[in-house]
């Protein structure tokens, strides 16, 4: 079969040589000067965006791969921005730099791949489980129709099992040597397995800056000497604006119960639903070390209820339920949770909300929160009738409507002050419109900059460029929107640039000078509470104390988030080597805040689960040290190269291929739905 493939494989390049030849006389003649249109397909773009000792990696190239990345993150629906993912254009650059010098590398050593390697590749790869090749036509030889079906471009496929050969190859030679201690496996076990309920205080900059009170001669003592601070290198602006609340304005808005039933019936059916049906079965787990026990009887229940066909009927689920729930109040009605699960975008870690990503009748796997293992079953949607969603659809073409009136309201507004220059009146002229007093319609700023937090407006680009054009007193600038509504700005006054006055500046420096001193006492303020404590109970009395606030966290283990402590080898060391009932004795300097421990419980790892799992653990370690050690051979390689200009990026062609990714589509919003 090989040698038919083969000789296929010849015939192949035979016509596609000559598919080359014709392409090129075609390109010839389409693209020489003044014959049209010479706009090439990015992705067939053969401009030279990097070399990799001697090979060209195009913008083609490029393209390609940022294409094939964006393919993978769609299938989870949606428009996803590669640079929010972490996927910017130099990181796909610097991976095509890597698979290249990979693959020479590797030829280097004499460890490319093969033509019989190949082969023999992609022969495996499209054979059933008897061996035998599906790609074949009815006389029992290789179907290059079929083939090319399967694979899309087939030099293309071919290089890249080539590469794919070569770099397992290199690895295996890099990685050869490897080796991991029991020892360190053991050890990297009871670290990630023991855990900790730990008590602990924060001691902040913000918090120790609230206690402190400096007196009116510190401040200016301050002031004097950062001066050069406070200057203001741009022109300050006072503004007197008319409001017009969004709000307000729609509430005079007429809305029919025919245009709420059509804003209904416009929803898409998954707009319509209230929550979902779920049924449940759980397992408490009563002491740490019955863990594993139970976790093993949730994961056979699990199986119990996918059964064959993968997933359950309402009613097996709720006779397993009643059988073996734990769960009082559900198991006697079949598992079945009162009420239904909506989406969620405050309780990420609820269980019940990953039910919302399955289809009905599928099963979770066993699910650990808190002291319990819970398996839950998605059942049908519940559909959300017209009068249950006619408050929110209420409110949210009110909204809308209060948007469109507004607008119309604040171009008026904006028209008029532009004629007579006063506020006031234009605001007596159009309150009764707006829905509100004149007096609420007429605010004023302070003197402000580009980059201040505008009271009832907050920082805000979009005001900063509706003021930006108004340089003379009384001008009027266009309507913007801003918090809650829209503004039509006038100035009213103007600073030049200066070094500004101690008054004009005075909570800045009063917020400089506590957080001075705060600085100044946070390691004596951890030190002071740990020479207090004596055991870590008494940590949240002297927290109180000091205006601070003292934590708790059970089961805590390392390497994980600690709240907005984060998590960090400084925590885990200290941590590690404490006993319970200790207050660790040297408070821990993280994210400009010190930290201060004690640790109530500790429950080291479980030393039989260890030799239960040793041989997978030993196995996982050491793919991790091999694969660590390959890339850091690999980052060697590409260093070398770089140093001596045997990489070369052309910087230009990388920036003009930075365009905007496509927004994702606008949706209608989301129904909120009641539990």
């Amino acid at each position: 079969m090989l040698k038919q493939l083969s000789k296929l494989e010849r015939t192949r390049n035979i016509l596609i040589l000559g598919f080359v030849g014709l392409m090129a006389i075609s390109l010839v003649l389409f693209f020489r000067p003044n014959s049209g249109s010479s706009t090439l397909e990015p992705s067939k773009s053969t401009e030279v965006l990097a070399t990799v000792g001697g090979e060209d990696i195009t913008v083609g190239d490029f393209v390609t791969q940022r294409q094939q990345i964006q393919q993978q993150f769609a299938r989870f629906g949606g428009q996803i921005s590669l640079a929010r993912m972490g996927y910017t254009d130099e990181r796909i650059l610097s991976g095509l730099i890597t698979k290249k010098l990979t693959v020479q590398e590797a030829e280097r050593l004499g460890l490319g791949a093969s033509e019989g390697e190949v082969k023999e590749r992609i022969y495996k790869t499209f054979s059933d489980s008897n061996g035998k090749l599906t790609l074949v036509d009815a006389s029992g030889k290789l179907d290059m129709v079929k083939y090319q079906e399967r694979v899309g471009d087939v030099p293309a496929f071919e290089r890249g099992v080539a590469e794919d050969i070569a770099r397992e190859k290199l690895e295996a030679f890099v990685a050869a040597s490897v080796r991991i201690s029991e020892d360190e496996v053991r050890e990297d076990y009871r670290r990630k397995n023991t855990s900790f309920d730990i008590t602990y205080v924060t001691v902040s900059t913000a918090k120790l800056a609230e206690k402190i009170q400096p007196t009116e001669a510190e401040l200016k003592a301050y002031y004097d000497q950062h001066r050069n601070d406070y200057n203001i290198k741009e022109p300050q602006k006072k503004i007197r604006y008319v409001f017009i609340d969004q709000e307000k304005s729609g509430q005079k808005a007429q809305i029919t119960d025919k245009e709420l039933r059509d804003e209904y019936d416009g929803l898409k059916p998954e707009f319509k639903q209230a929550g979902v049906k779920v049924q449940q079965i759980v397992l408490k787990v009563a002491r740490e070390d019955l863990d594993a026990t139970v976790k093993a009887k949730a994961d056979d229940l699990v199986g119990k209820a996918r059964g064959t066909t993968g997933n359950a009927t309402e009613e097996a689920f709720a006779e397993l339920a009643k059988g073996n729930s734990e769960d009082a109040v559900t198991a006697k009605n079949g598992g079945r949770v009162a009420g239904v699960v909506k989406k969620s975008t405050k309780q990420t870690n609820d269980p019940y909300q990953k039910v919302l990503e399955l289809q009905p009748g599928d099963v979770t796997d066993a699910i650990k929160y808190k002291n319990a293992y819970y398996i839950l079953r998605r059942g049908d949607p519940v559909p959300k009738t017209f009068e249950e969603a006619k408050p929110e659809l209420l409110v949210s073409l009110r909204n809308r409507r209060g948007y469109t009136i507004a607008q119309k309201i604040a171009q008026k507004a904006q028209d008029r002050l532009k004629e007579i220059k006063d506020p006031q009146k234009v605001a007596q002229e159009l309150a009764a419109e707006a829905n509100m007093s004149p007096a609420d319609m007429v605010r004023e700023t302070p003197f402000v900059i580009p980059g201040d937090d505008v009271p009832n407006i907050g920082s805000s680009q979009q005001f900063e460029d509706a003021i930006a054009p108004l340089n003379n007193v009384n001008d009027v600038g266009d309507r913007t929107q801003i918090k809650n509504g829209f503004a039509v700005p006038m100035l009213i006054d103007k600073r030049e640039p200066r070094i500004a006055e101690f008054d004009e500046v005075k909570e800045k420096v009063a917020k400089a000078v506590k957080e001075e001193k705060a600085k100044a006492q946070l390691e004596a303020k951890a030190k002071e509470i740990i020479a207090t404590a004596k055991t870590p109970g008494d940590l949240k009395a002297i927290a109180e104390r000091m205006g601070l606030e003292a934590k708790a966290e059970a089961g805590y283990k390392l390497a994980t988030p600690l709240g907005e402590a984060g998590s960090s080898v400084l925590i885990d060391d200290p941590l590690y080597a404490a006993k319970a009932g200790e207050v660790i004795q040297t408070p821990i300097f993280l994210n400009q805040n010190y930290l201060v421990f004690g640790v109530t419980k500790r429950t080291d790892a479980d030393e039989r689960e260890y030799f239960k799992q040793k041989d997978s653990l030993m196995q996982t370690a050491l793919t991790e040290r091999k694969n660590q050690v390959f890339d850091d051979y690999l980052d060697a390689v590409k260093k070398r190269m770089e140093a001596s200009g045997k990489i070369k990026i052309n910087k230009d062609v990388l920036i003009s291929l930075t365009a905007e990714e496509p927004e994702a589509a606008p949706r209608r919003p989301r129904l909120p739905v009641t539990q």
